[in-house]
């Protein structure tokens, strides 16, 4: 350490832990260091230790309480040198008599130096920099010390710089701030030196380098970090209007009203924003270590008409931890650390037209122990004021972003069908996963992984593989709408089934070796918007298509290869693809030739040929170039002439 104060961790729990400093002088004959035991106290000479525990980690901090300034005549307690004092210290963490941690602190600390001159109050001029540099010496990162490799910092003494004098910052950065270009004349940086380079070098000193110009302005672009918090949806004089479906549900902060949600590479966002309309339903893992609290419950939010309403708040504890807690560690009781905790939270919107009524919300609390697994769970529900039993009566028949996919198996006698997703659990393996429902408008991807012996048979690998990818779609019919009747066959769409490809390559009797494993399910959905039903469009399902990709299974060999069971990962993809619900108009004859000649469209523009020459082109002089185009004109002409029967006949005579 450099300083009168520095920092560091204990990583771990700190009840019953003493910390203790204690300074460690080394031994005059051997030069080691003497050993520590922890029977010392939280201040050692002129040094103290502050400890702030935490959850998990605690603080600990190693000031220093004597002064730092230089000796004045007949003064005491103050340092006689520039290097005021040279120490080593320990900082001991034990438990009783057993020590858990050693922190070794090797303190070099100068005295402090003031300015006793006279300060002038003239404005200090920066050279413009695009004939000067602006800092002759950008190692020169610390004021009144010496920089460490910086040979042109001038407050480095000659016996500084000789510590350091074989390994100083090269390039612009260690002081070369007008390093020879390679079109000097007298550079030989370059490799390879053409040979027409003598004639086309440049002949310039080193004050007129082409590191220096206009384009270095000085100016600095400040990183702008974006946030959630955004303006209003307001203007002067015209009332917020109300929200609309994907709209941001806005809190009187003018922020974003969020919670925890899950994006596309299946991890848990804390902070993504709720959308109008929009229900899901997901869960995150955590523990104690990394576990967050969302946002408060006391934030009101935005009805939609300037209004602000608060949230009903309904608290439960949870009395089951077995649904919540996936993975437990084998801990001592006496040991472990625990902490109240949110297990789930169940947000219900009540809405009406464009605009929220009512906010309820159930939070289920519990305790969560150091070296447990927690598998939060937060849900969204928008439901309509006209709603009854707490279902949304089907006043829209199509489809809502969010909602379960519909499906059936009309060839059955119950005609109840499900088309879902992995919901991997503990190791991920496929024998402990759950299923999800597949949600409209969501794009998905989920997968479990199989554990596949070494001897395994190809063709019953195969089998297992797609049965267990078939056991995700239970349906032979996909409904159209959100409302499709079991009795009308035509509310429904037939799924489109491409059986997986198989090439028949053999492996030659080769253990571990297997191709063409369908290892990946493709669920393809088409959708269209049809109409709008109160300003919210409805969306109805046109086809469905499930395909499967191959790939070729081989034995992952570990470490020794003592272990005859290898991973197979699988997966399942859902994708919604929306298309316009009447196909567009064909192209006319006009827009086809016309696209020809569209500057936007294509990368030789015709109509722009004579651009140049025009009085909107600014890049040059007009009267360059005039002088140009009629120089090309003239050389066209010229070879039009030159090319002709007659002007050779004429030239022969």
């Amino acid at each position: 350490m450099s300083g009168p104060r520095v920092n560091s961790f204990f990583l771990g729990n700190s009840s019953g832990v003493n910390f203790s400093i204690i300074l460690s002088p080394r031994d005059a004959e051997t030069g080691k260091l003497q050993l520590a035991n922890c029977s010392g106290s939280k201040r050692a000479g002129d040094w103290n230790l502050d400890v702030t525990p935490g959850v998990n980690t605690s603080k600990v901090t190693v000031s220093l309480t004597r002064t730092l300034e230089l000796c004045l005549p007949n003064a005491t307690e103050c340092c006689p040198s520039p290097l005021c004092m040279v120490e080593t210290l320990q900082v001991l963490a034990c438990r009783g008599s057993v020590m858990l941690a050693q922190l070794l602190i090797q303190a070099e600390i100068f005295a402090n130096s003031s300015f006793t001159g006279n300060v002038s109050e003239n404005a200090t001029v920066i050279p413009n920099q695009a004939f000067q540099p602006l800092g002759s010496c950008p190692c020169n990162l610390t004021a009144g010390a010496c920089d460490v490799r910086c040979c042109c910092d001038l407050e480095c003494t000659p016996d500084l710089q000789e510590l350091f004098s074989g390994s100083c910052f090269t390039g612009v950065f260690g002081g070369d701030v007008n390093p020879p270009f390679d079109q000097l004349c007298s550079s030989q940086s370059m490799e390879y030196t053409p040979e027409w380079f003598p004639f086309l070098c440049v002949q310039s000193s080193l004050d007129n380098t082409p590191f220096l110009g206009y384009f270095y302005h000085g100016s600095t672009s400040i990183p702008r970090v974006p946030s959630f918090k955004i303006p209003l949806q307001t203007s002067p004089g015209k009332p917020f209007t109300g929200y609309r479906e994907g709209d941001p549900i806005i809190t009187e902060e003018d922020e974003y009203f969020t919670v925890p949600q899950q994006s596309m590479a299946g991890q848990c966002v804390g902070n993504a924003p709720v959308a109008y309309l929009y229900n899901f339903d997901v869960k995150c893992l955590t523990n104690l270590e990394s576990y967050k609290e969302g946002l408060p419950h006391d934030v009101r939010i935005n009805t939609g008409t300037a209004d602000f309403i608060q949230q009903n708040v309904v608290y439960r504890t949870i009395t089951d931890r077995g649904k919540f807690i996936t993975e437990s560690e084998n801990l001592h009781a006496a040991e472990v650390l625990c902490q109240n905790v949110t297990f789930a939270e169940h947000y219900k919107f009540i809405w009406k037209d464009n605009n929220i009524e009512q906010v309820n919300v159930t939070v289920l609390l519990g305790s969560l122990c150091d070296g447990e697994i927690l598998t939060q769970r937060f849900t969204v529900e928008f439901l309509s004021l006209k709603s009854t039993n707490g279902e949304e009566p089907f006043e829209n028949p199509g489809y809502q972003v969010g909602k379960p996919v519909r499906a059936a198996n009309l060839n059955a006698s119950d005609p109840l069908g499900s088309l879902n997703i992995w919901l991997p659990a503990g190791r991920g393996l496929c024998s402990s996963a759950t299923y999800r429902p597949v949600l409209f408008g969501v794009d998905s991807y989920s997968g479990c992984i199989l554990e596949v012996d070494i001897n395994e048979d190809c063709s019953l690998l195969r089998g297992n593989v797609t049965e267990k990818l078939n056991a995700l779609i239970q349906a032979t019919h996909i409904g159209k709408r959100d409302n499709s009747s079991y009795s009308d066959l035509n509310d429904w769409v037939e799924i489109i089934r491409l059986d997986p490809f198989s090439s028949n390559v053999s492996t030659g009797g080769l253990k571990g070796i297997c191709p063409d494993i369908p290892a990946n399910l493709n669920i393809r959905i088409i959708f269209a918007k049809v109409g709008a039903v109160q300003g919210i469009p409805q969306r109805q399902i046109l086809a469905v298509q499930i395909s499967y990709s191959t790939v070729l299974w081989q034995f992952q060999c570990g470490l020794g290869c003592k272990n005859t069971l290898s991973l197979l990962p699988i997966t399942a993809s859902v994708q919604f693809i929306e298309i316009p619900a009447q196909p567009p108009l064909p192209v006319t004859r006009y827009q086809k030739i016309y696209a020809e000649f569209d500057c936007n469209q294509n990368e030789v523009c015709w109509p722009q040929l004579l651009y140049p020459v025009t009085r909107f082109y600014t890049g040059e002089p007009y009267s360059q170039c005039l002088a140009k185009g009629l120089l090309l004109v003239f050389l066209v002409l010229l070879a039009a002439i030159m090319s002709n029967p007659w002007f050779s006949k004429l030239w022969n005579r």
